[in-house]
């Protein structure tokens, strides 16, 4: 069984990850997917590997006073895209809150990196944009959406983070109700986009990457998620 899977090999714009060679063990993500931090980073960053949870594996991602995601890049795919996933939070972030920096952690993120234009930037946030791109090694997307499992704020909820409008979260899970269980989502990437963004491009533009992630470094917490079955594959 593979960590990304999809109804054909066509529709896969993920390559799976690694699976662990027995029960017990654990495996490094393949180079398809690369851990990112922040430009010049020195705190520590998110722990990644495949493991083995409930006989299926599982991207486990553990965020202590960190900060890192998983990245996979993606060729300019079509905007008319479904990404699903199924996640599992263990141990949430109490003293997050999304509304401040000093909040701003969460105990698991699944991101997806949009192509905007920059010319459909906002100005000042375009030259901002333009700064952080020049001083960093990874590209940054011009607009971001991050699904997140959130301690506190109110499934539904969206917001923009405290450090970046150029990422907006959109909140699927809230509190502790299905802790250590397995949540399944689905969402339609366009029209998230749209939501989110629409107010500064009619457009949906192409999605450059998909990222999984956590951060605690703000909080100076600790968490603990999995992640798994995440297919990015083309609208029917």
């Amino acid at each position: 069984m593979l960590l990304c899977s999809a109804a054909s090999a066509d529709e896969a714009l993920l390559k799976p990850l690694s699976v662990p060679a027995a029960p017990s063990t654990s495996a490094t993500p393949p180079d398809t997917w690369h851990i990112t931090g922040l430009p010049r980073q020195t705190k520590p960053f998110t722990r990644f590997a495949v493991v083995d949870l409930d006989g299926k594996p599982a991207l486990r991602v553990e965020a202590e006073s960190s900060y890192g995601n998983l990245v996979h890049p993606v060729a300019n795919a079509a905007p008319a895209l479904k990404l699903s996933w199924s996640w599992r939070v263990d141990q949430l972030i109490d003293a997050a809150d999304l509304h401040t920096r000093d909040g701003d952690d969460t105990a698991i993120k699944v991101c997806v990196f949009f192509d905007e234009p920059l010319e459909r930037v906002p100005f000042v946030e375009r030259q901002i944009l333009r700064a952080a791109r020049s001083n960093a090694v990874e590209p940054i997307p011009a607009a971001t959406v991050c699904y997140v499992w959130d301690a506190h704020m109110a499934a539904g909820s969206k917001i923009d983070s405290a450090f970046t409008h150029r990422l907006r979260y959109k909140v699927l899970q809230s509190g502790p109700a299905h802790l250590r269980e397995w949540v399944k989502e689905r969402r339609d990437v366009a029209a998230d986009f749209t939501e989110l963004f629409g107010a500064e491009s009619a457009e949906v533009p192409p999605v450059i990457g998909i990222a999984i992630g956590a951060d605690a470094d703000n909080t100076k917490s600790r968490s603990l998620a999995y992640v798994s079955d995440v297919v990015l594959a083309p609208s029917p």
